[in-house]
C-alpha cells in the first residue's frame, strides 16, 4: 500500500475527523471502529475487527417471530398507565442508540 498522509485538527472536546483517504485505505465507513496504538513515540491507526454477533440474539428473535406469527391475537397494547409512567420517567432524556455502552453490562 502506498504511503498516505493526512492532517486533521483536534477539537476542544478531543475529537477529530479521520480524513476520507485514511478511512478508505482502512476500509472503514460510517459506524466503523478504529484502533489507535501507541508504541514509544509512534501512533498507528488500524481498522478494528467487527464485534462478534451475540449468539443468543438471533435465536431469541426467531422465537419471538414464530410466536407472533402463530398467535398474533396474543399481542396486546401496553396499559395506558404504564405508557404514562414510561413517558414521565424518560421526559427530557436524549438517547443515541449508536453510542456504545461503556463498562460491563449485567442482564
Amino acid at each position: 500500500m502506498p504511503m498516505i498522509e493526512a492532517v486533521c485538527t483536534i477539537t476542544a472536546k478531543g475529537q477529530t475527523t479521520v480524513p476520507k483517504a485514511i478511512r478508505q485505505a482502512l476500509g472503514v465507513s460510517y459506524g466503523g471502529r478504529i484502533i489507535f496504538r501507541v508504541e514509544g513515540d509512534t501512533v498507528s491507526l488500524h481498522a478494528a475487527p467487527e464485534p462478534e454477533a451475540d449468539p443468543a440474539l438471533a435465536p431469541f428473535l426467531a422465537l419471538l417471530e414464530r410466536d407472533i406469527a402463530s398467535a398474533p391475537e396474543r399481542l396486546a397494547a401496553l396499559a395506558p398507565a404504564l405508557v404514562e409512567r414510561m413517558a414521565a420517567a424518560t421526559e427530557g432524556v436524549t438517547v443515541d442508540p449508536e453510542t456504545p455502552i461503556e463498562g460491563d453490562v449485567a442482564l
